[in-house]
């Protein structure tokens, strides 16, 4: 026994009048007539019009879909794997779009107002986002972290590329420092510890030595923050959280 049209349209989640179609331009012909002339169609029919809708549902065309399957190259297992790559690639790029919408989800929790373009151009290779949630779990409630909001959300482009400088001349400073010997408790480090301090303070809240001796810490503990630093240089992570501790 096959399927009626309206069988197989309610099987199908179709119209009948879409199965019609598909009948009068010759994309899926019932393969039996009842005695009256009736649509009959097979279990091969229903084969047939899952992967005419399983390619509808990847964005092509009734005549493309009408040359895939009047390829006789192709047999079942060919269907499902192109319909599996099309799928995977869809995929990924919709994890690509939903990456992309909580990266700026959560820069809008952190006041960061910046297109993914200015993005890459202020921060880099460095995603702070990475650690926006943590920030807000740990430091949500403080004053802290409120006022650090209401500061950045008024800034731009121009405002971030002046922190970032701001910072790599800084952070240039201790590698020098570093490089030549002094150390992490010296004036010239724990001057340029205060001026770390300062910044934080200036750029985005007023940052006390018991707050910068809690952000030293997590320099060197959290794997991320250590790996930016000692990007730069070896070392450099220990040095400045050194410095700031003796600044402290």
């Amino acid at each position: 026994m096959g399927h009626t049209v309206g069988e197989l349209a309610r099987l199908a989640g179709v119209t009948v009048r879409a199965l019609h179609h598909y009948d009068a331009i010759g994309l899926l012909v019932p393969g039996e007539r009842t005695a009256a002339g009736y649509r009959m169609y097979t279990d091969d029919d229903v084969v047939r019009l899952h992967r005419i809708l399983s390619y509808r549902a990847l964005g092509f065309d009734l005549d493309r879909i009408a040359l895939l399957l009047g390829d006789a190259s192709l047999d079942a297992v060919d269907h499902l794997r192109a319909q599996h790559d099309l799928l995977t690639e869809r995929l990924d790029r919709l994890r690509a779009m939903i990456a992309l919408v909580e990266r700026q989800m959560e820069a809008e929790k952190m006041g960061i107002r910046l297109t993914p373009d200015e993005m890459f151009e202020v921060f880099g290779d460095f995603d702070p986002m990475e650690h926006g949630g943590e920030l807000e779990q740990r430091w949500g409630d403080t004053d802290a972290f409120r006022q650090s909001q209401e500061r950045t959300r008024r800034y731009g482009k121009t405002e971030w590329l002046k922190i970032r400088t701001e910072v790599e001349e800084i952070n240039r400073g201790f590698i020098a420092l570093m490089q030549a010997g002094a150390a992490a408790d010296s004036e010239e480090a724990r001057a340029l510890a205060e001026s770390h301090r300062q910044h934080i303070s200036r750029w985005f809240y007023e940052c006390s030595h018991e707050f910068h001796r809690g952000l030293a810490t997590m320099y060197v503990q959290d794997p991320r923050f250590a790996e930016h630093y000692e990007k730069q240089a070896t070392g450099l992570s220990r040095y400045i959280a050194a410095a700031i501790e003796a600044n402290g």
